[in-house]
């Protein structure tokens, strides 16, 4: 009869150890292979937060290939790129209110749309839709120095002003954004 207990206590304890190594979570997490990214600024005196997945050039050709001319663009990879302002917020001009917004590109050989989209939790441009855009507008992209990872920077920084830089392979567009 012992032994039959023992086998049976044997036999749970393997049982338990089998299905927790089959099902620990920690064993399936993978690096992606474009890491989340975040970047953050006071601004005036709202915080702007930027939150998006950050792909790597890898030998590729990114501008008209990877990411195509004329097609609406995520702005980084996997999730949509979000934006959220503390406070309401002046980009390129124009009056934006506090709160977040997916931010989309519309990248071409001249002048590149940059759009913020009132459903700020997207994943990807699958569903995007351009009767939630927000607000539109042009800017001119700029060469840059190589940049292997996409990010997302402040620079020109003043007092209430500043300019949200996003570069990646060798091009840079910058927004113009004014806070209180």
């Amino acid at each position: 009869m012992k032994s039959m207990n023992l086998k049976t206590l044997l036999l749970l304890i393997a049982i338990l150890t089998i299905s927790f190594a089959v099902n620990n979570p920690a064993q399936d997490k993978k690096p992606r292979l474009s890491p989340k990214a975040g970047v953050s600024q006071i601004v005036g005196t709202t915080e702007i937060k930027i939150s998006y997945g950050r792909p790597g050039v890898k030998g590729r050709k990114i501008w008209g290939d990877l990411v195509p001319y004329n097609k609406v663009w995520r702005a980084g990879a996997d999730e949509a790129t979000k934006f959220t302002f503390a406070n309401d917020v002046k980009i390129e001009g124009k009056k934006i209110p506090a709160g977040s917004y997916s931010f989309f590109v519309i990248p071409s050989n001249g002048e590149w749309i940059l759009i913020f989209n009132k459903v700020a939790d997207q994943w990807g441009a699958f569903e995007y839709n351009e009767n939630q855009d927000f607000m539109r507008f042009k800017v001119t992209p700029q060469k840059n120095g190589y940049q292997e990872w996409l990010s997302y920077s402040f620079s020109g920084m003043s007092t209430g002003m500043a300019y949200i830089d996003l570069s990646w392979e060798n091009i840079k567009i910058s927004l113009k954004v004014e806070a209180k």
